[in-house]
């Protein structure tokens, strides 16, 4: 050893993890795939380990097992009835694991900027998160031969607090990953699998973690290492943060560096799937590897990449569509244009509808459309909105006649709808509605429910609504918002045998949660009817960027807060996964007032259709064809 290292320290990276006793190994190979967060059975079962410590931790067994004791550990290692259930379980989930051997559909890879599977996974931020991560429950269900790419955020989205004025704060917690269900990818050899691409004057690396989803893979990229620059590690720290030079970075390493992680673990899907505009740059990875094989021209390259190729639009107003300068674009992309086997004005052409214009933007939309065969909007609304918005890159064409049509949102049936719901469509529907729930001649024996029924269920879970609303609320660092005193009230005004309407998602301008207080002193006739008393529980985030979105929170804040609303008007912080399950299985109504054709889909009406509620909406999005008059 050099005597000038002697005595200085040699710091290594070391993860440590946790030994279970032989019998409780099952419990190992649960956690770590997020099946069980749409499993019944295996919520119960880790819930049943410790019920208190399982709250204490979001519901993450992950967390949950970590917290457990040796002592405990040995001791559940002896419970006949507990090993009981966890066998039940585990052999429930080798089956349905089994099946996936049997996948004869082609291969699809799927990219997407957010997954919202889990509390206990923090890659999300809204609407379209949470539609892919139900897209990849789903595909799991119907055994889709589909593996999934994203980005791995060590910030992720932020946790919503609420100042005494009401004003929204973003906090961001970094993950610790070690308690997060994505295990790191490893070579033959043991080592890190690791991807590059390159940035002006230098290459960055992203290492890939794996994230099983049932039968589902999803990849995650992760920047936030020492092989790079503090700048570069910093790319993949906050979910849609920064500006939009860092969100240029994102995007080329979500669809370049996506593709490049496929072909690191050895996968060439047939179909490329790119949801929203975010992804379009894993075309220009397919383009580039096209043209380098040396046997395909630039237009026989560009056949073969829009035939594998689908592009997902959810944004139904252009300025929604990300879109960079010239000079950014020539800044990370310029020196690469000769490996790609292209020149500049052939890119532009490629993301810019009139490419000779140098004020306009390079549009991820575009760029997507041209490297797909077929473009779909989210809604059949949508997809008419859609064509309008694209009509420009088809000089010539009639809206109706292009290639842009529609398949509308869904939800996935197993995580959105209440334990009770379950059981009782398993008794009505039959066995098979579990893996059936998309055929429509499941649903034939609905009526055969008993009124009292349907009744005592919604009594039921609006119950488990108005308690869990409660206990955040005695929280009084979550509820700065209201005073204490405020709190007491609201606690006590606070009933389940009051007709509860509910109104939670992404606080945006178009969605015009304040609608509803274009009348106050109507509006206070209606709340405090003495027989007939109405409550109405509002939730949600608004984008740290947005500040009129803030504003809408901060107003109904400031409405409920008066003494005509308070406990009648209410305002729950903390919007997550979580709340929003109690919220679609827990009110009487939802409510939904979006600015026509602005809500390109929207699903949480879905949901709550689901748990027997109803649904109050502007004929917008999903329910212009859900609505059956």
């Amino acid at each position: 050893m050099n005597r000038n290292e002697i005595g200085s320290p040699s710091w290594k990276s070391v993860m440590v993890t946790r030994h279970l006793p032989e019998k409780l190994s099952g419990l190992e190979t649960l956690c770590k795939n997020l099946w069980w967060c749409w499993n019944e059975s295996a919520k119960n079962l880790f819930k049943s380990i410790d019920p208190e410590a399982w709250k204490a931790c979001g519901e993450n067994p992950i967390a949950l097992l970590d917290r457990v004791s040796l002592k405990q550990f040995k001791k559940l290692s002896s419970d006949v009835e507990f090993l009981g259930q966890l066998k039940a379980v585990k052999d429930e989930f080798d089956e349905y694991m089994g099946l996936k051997a049997k996948r004869t559909n082609p291969s699809v890879a799927y990219f997407c900027m957010e997954y919202g599977l889990d509390t206990s996974l923090k890659i999300y931020s809204g609407g379209l998160g949470i539609l892919a991560g139900d897209y990849l429950k789903e595909t799991s269900d119907m055994n889709v031969n589909l593996v999934a790419v994203g980005l791995f955020y060590r910030y992720g989205y932020f946790t919503q607090i609420l100042s005494a004025q009401g004003a929204q704060v973003s906090k961001y917690d970094a993950q610790d990953f070690m308690k997060t269900p994505a295990e790191p990818v490893r070579d033959k050899d043991g080592n890190w699998v690791t991807i590059s691409i390159a940035f002006p004057g230098r290459n960055i690396s992203a290492r890939l973690w794996l994230v099983n989803v049932g039968r589902t893979e999803l990849y995650l990229l992760d920047t936030d290492y020492e092989d790079n620059l503090q700048e570069d590690r910093e790319v993949t720290y906050h979910l849609y943060g920064g500006d939009w030079e860092n969100r240029l970075k994102q995007e080329l390493l979500l669809g370049i560096g996506g593709v490049r992680a496929l072909r690191a673990l050895g996968l060439n899907p047939t179909i490329y799937h790119y949801n929203e505009g975010h992804a379009a740059f894993a075309g220009l990875e397919r383009l580039r590897e096209c043209m380098q094989s040396g046997k395909l021209s630039f237009a026989e390259s560009m056949e073969l990449i829009r035939a594998s190729g689908l592009f997902t639009t959810h944004t139904p107003v252009p300025a929604g569509h990300d879109a960079f300068s010239e000079d950014l674009i020539g800044k990370y992309l310029g020196n690469q244009l000769p490996s790609i086997g292209i020149d500049w004005g052939t890119l532009m052409s490629l993301g810019k509808i009139n490419p000779d214009d140098h004020d306009e933007k390079f549009s991820m939309s575009v760029l997507a459309a041209n490297m797909s065969q077929n473009v779909n909007g989210v809604s059949m609304l949508h997809g008419k909105v859609s064509r309008d918005i694209f009509a420009n890159m088809y000089p010539g064409y009639l809206p109706e006649e292009l290639y842009i049509s529609y398949v509308t949102n869904g939800v996935h049936y197993p995580t959105w709808a209440a334990r009770d719901w379950k059981k009782i469509h398993a008794r009505v529907f039959g066995p098979e509605f579990a893996s059936h729930h998309y055929d429509k001649s499941c649903f034939e024996g609905i009526y055969a429910i008993p009124d009292k029924e349907v009744w005592d269920t919604r009594k039921a879970l609006k119950g488990e609504l108005i308690n869990a609303i409660k206990d955040r609320f005695s929280d009084p660092q979550a509820c700065a918002h209201y005073t204490p005193s405020q709190i007491v009230t609201i606690k006590e005004r606070l009933r389940d045998d009051v007709l509860t309407i509910g109104f939670a998602r992404r606080f945006a301008t178009y969605k015009r949660a304040t609608l509803l207080f274009s009348d106050l002193d109507r509006l206070a006739e209606i709340v405090n009817n003495p027989t007939r008393p109405v409550q109405f529980i509002f939730a949600g985030k608004a984008h740290p960027a947005d500040g009129a979105g803030q504003d809408l929170i901060k107003q109904i804040i400031e409405i409920s807060k008066q003494d005509r609303f308070l406990g009648r008007i209410v305002f729950v912080p903390g919007y997550d996964i979580t709340l929003a399950k109690r919220l679609v299985q827990g009110v009487d109504v939802w409510l939904n007032n979006p600015t026509r054709p602005l809500e390109a889909s929207g699903t949480s009406g879905e949901k709550a259709a689901m748990n027997g509620v109803m649904h109050f909406s502007v004929l917008d999005g999903w329910w212009v064809e859900g609505y059956k008059p």
